[in-house]
């Protein structure tokens, strides 16, 4: 019996010190070691890749967001979001919905319609959203030709937070973009070119342009 209890005993002190010895390992020592290399390695990145502008952190370059005008009514959840024309505007983000978990803070939760490609909601959504890509980026001196409204430009993505849009819908917008700030078309257009990223490695992936920070580089230029 005492043989027994004495087994036991050293059983359960030998499982304490290797579950001590695990926790600090796998707990502590870990963590802080990925952390301190990520910090110095990739900081930026390990850090939410944020973006400042006027000295103060303004997004993320990950994370797509809206640029709207106020609403005429702030009280009302039902009034309808308008864009605000000063600036490129990024992908349609159907999918996302009042935070609903959290209501503390006003957020968003990503997501997609899940609506399928012959829904008849989803083709009046692209429908109208082509309309109004048309209308609001035509000017006295340029017309949007429909047929040339990029998928993007009409559609959510999976996320609905899709940060980038295709050179061809930041093109699009140039015309609208700099007749509303009273700017040259030349200068942004080669805006929209200096900020127009490749492919990955050369051949993974799409050129695309973060609209974020397309509008603080136009922010800028504005302001001179």
């Amino acid at each position: 019996m005492n043989n027994s209890l004495k087994n036991t005993a050293r059983l359960i002190g030998a499982g304490l010190r290797a579950l001590l010895v695990l926790t600090v390992i796998c707990g502590v020592v870990y963590p802080l070691a990925v952390t301190g290399v990520a910090q110095a390695a990739f900081g930026d990145k390990a850090n939410g890749s944020e973006v400042e502008s006027g000295g103060r952190v303004v997004g993320s370059e990950l994370i797509g967001q809206r640029y709207d005008l106020p609403k005429r009514n702030p009280s009302d959840p039902e009034e309808a979001a308008r864009p605000d024309l000063h600036w490129f505007q990024p992908r349609p983000s159907n999918g996302l919905t009042p935070n609903t978990l959290n209501t503390r803070y006003r957020l968003t939760v990503s997501g997609a319609t899940n609506l399928s490609g012959d829904n008849d909601q989803l083709i009046q959504q692209i429908k109208d959203a082509k309309a109004a890509v048309v209308r609001d980026n035509s000017t006295p001196t340029y017309q949007v030709n429909p047929s040339a409204v990029p998928a993007e430009a009409v559609t959510s993505s999976g996320s609905g937070l899709d940060p980038d849009i295709s050179p061809a819908y930041a093109k699009l917008q140039v015309h609208r973009v700099a007749r509303v700030n009273g700017l040259p078309v030349a200068e942004v257009e080669k805006l929209v070119a200096d900020h127009t990223t490749g492919r990955i490695l050369g051949f993974m992936g799409e050129p695309r342009v973060n609209v974020l920070k397309l509008n603080i580089a136009l922010k800028g230029l504005v302001g001179k």
